[in-house]
C-alpha cells in the first residue's frame, strides 16, 4: 500500500458534505462513496492500492488513506477481482468505523481465506454479511437491491440498486453487456448508473510475463448499450483511468449516446469528483 498524497481531504469533504438528495464521489477505478440528506454514508469497492507492477499498474492517484475514513455506516463489494476485494484498502475502514461489509461468497472467501482479515484486523466476524441475487436490505436511509452482474472474468459477481427518497444509484461493477438488462430497466427508475468502461489493451500474462491481448471492460459500444437497456437517465463511466494499457477516454461516449433515447445524459468526472442524484 503506498500512502495517499492528497492528504485527509476527501474523507473530510465526505464528513463535512450535508447534501440536500445523494451525494456521490468517485474513488478513481470502480469506488464509490455515497451520501444520503440524513447522513447515511456507504462505500462500494473502494480500492487504494496500486496494483501488481509491471502487470497492473496504477494510472491515478490514491485517493485517501483508509486509515482517515473515521464514518461510514457500510461498506460494499461487487466481486472478488483485487480491486474491488481488498483487506489493505477496506478493512481499516471497518476496524475504524465498525461498519459491516456486504459481499458475495467469493468475495468472503478473498476476506476469510485468502487475505485473513480476522486475523490481520481487529474484525468481527458479525460484521461481514453475504449477499447473493434477489437479496434486498437496508443500511439507514438507502434500501438496496442485490443484483446480478454479466462479468466472465469473475466468479460471482454482482450489481447494486441503492434506492432513496431523492433517486436510485446503480453500481455494475465490471459487468459486460446481458439481454436481462432491459427487464432489469424496467424493474427500476435509475437516475444515475456506473458501468465500467476501458479499451482493449496489452497486459502481461501471469505465468509468462508476455503481453496479451485483454479485455476487462466495456468497450464503448457495449457500455452505451448496457446504459440503454438499463434505462439510464445519467451514465457514469468508471474503471476508464486505472491500468496502464487499459485506459480509455470517456468523451468518446457522446458519439456512441447520440442515437439512443437512453442514456439521457453522460456523467464524465475525474478521481474525487462529487455529483448529486
Amino acid at each position: 500500500m503506498t500512502r495517499s498524497d492528497w492528504g485527509d481531504w476527501l474523507p473530510r469533504a465526505v464528513e463535512a458534505a450535508d447534501p440536500d438528495t445523494v451525494a456521490v464521489w468517485y474513488l478513481g477505478c470502480n469506488g464509490f462513496i455515497l451520501k444520503g440528506s440524513e447522513g447515511t454514508t456507504v462505500a462500494i469497492d473502494p480500492y487504494l492500492g496500486t496494483g501488481d507492477p509491471p502487470r497492473t499498474v496504477r494510472m491515478i492517484p490514491v485517493p485517501f488513506d483508509p486509515d482517515d475514513v473515521a464514518e461510514m455506516d457500510a461498506v460494499f463489494a461487487t466481486h472478488e477481482h483485487t480491486d474491488h476485494t481488498h483487506g489493505p484498502s477496506q478493512a481499516p475502514i471497518l476496524e475504524n468505523t465498525g461498519a459491516p461489509f456486504y459481499a458475495p461468497d467469493d468475495s468472503l472467501s478473498v476476506a476469510f481465506d485468502d487475505e485473513a482479515w480476522l486475523d490481520e484486523y481487529d474484525l468481527e466476524e458479525s460484521q461481514f454479511t453475504e449477499v447473493a441475487e434477489g437479496d434486498t436490505l437496508d443500511v439507514g436511509e438507502f434500501t438496496v437491491h442485490v443484483e446480478f452482474s454479466h462479468d466472465p472474468d469473475s466468479t460471482h459477481p454482482v450489481s447494486y440498486v441503492f434506492e432513496h427518497d431523492s433517486g436510485t444509484f446503480f453500481h455494475g461493477g465490471d459487468t459486460k453487456p446481458h439481454d436481462d438488462f432491459d427487464e432489469l430497466g424496467d424493474r427500476y427508475d435509475i437516475d444515475l448508473g456506473v458501468l465500467a468502461f476501458g479499451a482493449i489493451g496489452n497486459i502481461d500474462d501471469k505465468e509468462t510475463g508476455e503481453p496479451v491481448r485483454t479485455r476487462w471492460y466495456s468497450t464503448e459500444n457495449e457500455a452505451v448499450k448496457s446504459a440503454s437497456d438499463l434505462r439510464f437517465d445519467r451514465f457514469l463511466p468508471s474503471h476508464w483511468d486505472m491500468w496502464k494499457g487499459m485506459t480509455a477516454d470517456p468523451k468518446v461516449l457522446h458519439h456512441h449516446a447520440r442515437s439512443y433515447e437512453y442514456p439521457q445524459s453522460l456523467e464524465l468526472v475525474e478521481i474525487g469528483d462529487r455529483v448529486d442524484l
